[in-house]
């Protein structure tokens, strides 16, 4: 099998070293890439910084132009991203068409929101002392950012790395996880065909304890992180001057009242519990029921998941693939054996069949039992009643989390009475935790993260404000 090469600056090389990438399900080799070494890293760190002036005086339409084409090719291209998407993550086909869809507008928001770059005056003759004076207010680039993307989401979440550093201006450099570098790449491919400068973007496919030295490089501006709090909170601490945003992780609450649509609820409860193996920072995990229809939503929730296909990835009719690695497979196996032995109920689920885990409710848990109170990144959810809605708000507050929650309610005082306690960054109505819109603010509270994504929100992140004041202006 031919190496694929890694992109420094331009350049794709195969390095000295390779490694293989396995697919989760049966462990047939996918691709063998190329392994950078020191002087890789420094030669793609040195070129972002040298280029960094180069590429933030690039005009508007050069950038937003190249985020189009890249947009346009992800499209073209979509049926191949979609297959490297599965094989080498282990997503079911069905949900890898909609990851390669959803780039396709990452990059497309991207360039729009590039266009409307406008900038703002400012009249300071509403104050007699200052004169007749304006400002004119521009962001600038903060200068070269690290993306550190998870093996989750191989192509979209890179995407939101890349799209927004291009649009800004701003020199990057991608480190994707070693088990799915694939999407990368084949990033790395589509802004290689633009006119962009060639040290617009390298793609290291290295490992984690690499990555947090590069983290620490002064010639980073701007850190930009997606993966676990464990990791996310160290890097930040280890660059301490650096402008970081991380999105990390969380162990999602959904709310569902006596006043909602349970056929509904229960449906998006088994898409958003499991759709991705559980393994997504927004993936369903506490599930916060009335008491009153408790029963009645827990035997709707346990037929829509029983329907629920489980197995190949790149069979279509599959809705849960395998967990990416064996590591994955203990952990979850042995919370849920956990929580069993201290009293949990078992509704569905709660075996494994390696590579793949069936997607499991609990009911009866406690706060302590780990598949409740930790992030468990696996197909099980949790099931939980509750009298007042106040009380089913505290209860979801309850979290070192904050990423997102869902709330079904078809009463829109309780609605806003969500939006203003829930303690996350963003509340899903009717729907559940895991929607996402790429263009929508997106990021967590508390130990979930800090900053936002969403492109301009992630464009904002990567630049500062800048104002030039023009003296004895004729106002």
């Amino acid at each position: 099998m031919d190496v694929k090469p890694f992109y420094v600056a331009g350049e794709w090389r195969a390095g000295t070293e390779g490694f293989e990438v396995r697919s989760p399900f049966d462990g047939d080799v996918v691709a063998r890439v190329g392994k950078p070494g020191i002087e890789d890293i420094e030669d793609a760190s040195a070129a972002a910084a040298r280029a960094r002036s180069e590429i933030a005086r690039l005009p508007l339409h050069v950038r937003a132009e190249a985020l189009t084409h890249v947009s346009k090719r992800l499209g073209e291209r979509a049926d191949e991203i979609a297959a490297s998407i599965a094989s080498e993550g282990g997503k079911p086909i069905k949900w890898a068409k909609v990851e390669a869809a959803r780039a396709v507008s990452t990059f497309r928001w991207a360039a729009e929101e590039c266009r409307r770059e406008t900038g703002e005056i400012m009249r300071f003759d509403a104050d007699a002392a200052l004169g007749s004076r304006a400002g004119l207010i521009r962001r600038v680039p903060l200068g070269p950012v690290l993306g550190i993307t998870p093996f989750n989401f191989p192509v979209n979440l890179v995407a939101h790395k890349l799209a927004p550093a291009i649009a800004v201006g701003a020199p990057v450099v991608i480190k994707p996880a070693t088990r799915t570098p694939l999407g990368a790449l084949v990033l790395a491919e589509l802004v290689a065909e633009t006119e962009l400068p060639p040290e617009m973007l390298s793609v290291l496919p290295i490992e984690g304890a690499a990555a947090g030295e590069l983290a620490k490089d002064d010639r980073f501006a701007k850190v930009s992180f997606t993966g676990s709090s464990e990791v996310g909170w160290s890097l930040k601490a280890a660059a301490p001057k650096k402008t970081v945003t991380l999105e990390l992780g969380g162990n999602a609450g959904v709310v569902i009242h006596d006043d909602a649509d349970l056929d509904h609820a229960a449906e998006r409860v088994a898409f958003g519990g499991f759709y991705q193996a559980g393994q997504s920072c927004i993936a369903v995990q506490r599930v916060f029921v009335q008491r009153d229809v408790a029963a009645a939503f827990t035997e709707k929730l346990q037929r829509a998941v029983g329907e629920l296909v489980v197995g190949d990835p790149m069979d279509e009719a599959t809705d849960v693939g395998p967990l990416i690695d064996s590591g994955a497979l203990d952990r979850v196996s042995a919370w849920v054996d956990e929580a069993v032995a201290a009293g949990a109920e078992l509704i569905a689920g709660g075996k494994r069949r390696d590579p793949l885990y069936e997607p499991t409710v609990l009911a009866r848990t406690t706060e302590t039992m780990k598949v409740r109170c930790e992030e468990i990144f696996g197909p099980v959810v949790t099931l939980v009643e509750y009298d007042a809605f106040e009380d089913a708000l505290a209860a979801v507050n309850s979290s070192r989390y904050g990423l997102q929650a869902g709330v079904f309610t078809s009463d829109v005082e309780r609605v806003f009475e969500a939006w203003r306690t829930l303690e996350v960054g963003g509340v899903i109505v009717n729907d559940v935790s895991a929607f996402r819109g790429d263009q929508m603010p997106y990021g967590g509270s508390k130990d979930s993260g800090e900053g936002r994504e969403g492109l301009r929100w992630a464009m904002e992140g990567m630049t500062e404000t800048r104002i030039l004041v023009l003296s004895d202006v004729p106002l």
